[in-house]
């Protein structure tokens, strides 16, 4: 089976994030923690928003390229991968996203209670 572009990333971030932070953004992301991935992934989450707003395709790829890519460093933080965020995107697929909203929002009050 080829790789997938995700799979890649997923193993060049899995190398680099205990290299050297002076000579990696990976390992430097991972040696500032999780605030700084998640400063990062919240950043381009908004470059993304703007980027649409500014209906240029190119500036909406490139920004979503950049905001995919700190998710999956991100998802590496806590030792998930894409293919744990497919599989749930899978379990999703045909359900109505109401009726999903509605049975997550079932399950945190049962489990608060």
């Amino acid at each position: 089976m080829d790789e997938s572009v995700l799979q890649r990333l997923e193993r060049e971030i899995a190398v680099r994030k205990g290299a050297d932070p002076a000579g990696s953004y990976v390992a430097s992301l991972f040696a500032r923690g999780q605030d700084a991935i998640l400063k990062k992934v919240g950043e381009e989450a908004t470059e993304a928003v703007i980027a649409s707003k500014s209906g240029l395709s190119s500036a909406v790829v490139h920004e979503t390229a950049d905001l995919w890519f700190h998710c999956l460093v991100m998802l590496s933080w806590h030792g998930l991968t894409s293919g744990d965020v497919f599989r749930e995107l899978e379990r999703r697929e045909g359900v109505s996203g109401h009726a999903e909203k509605a049975a997550r929002g079932a399950a945190k009050s049962e489990g608060g209670k």
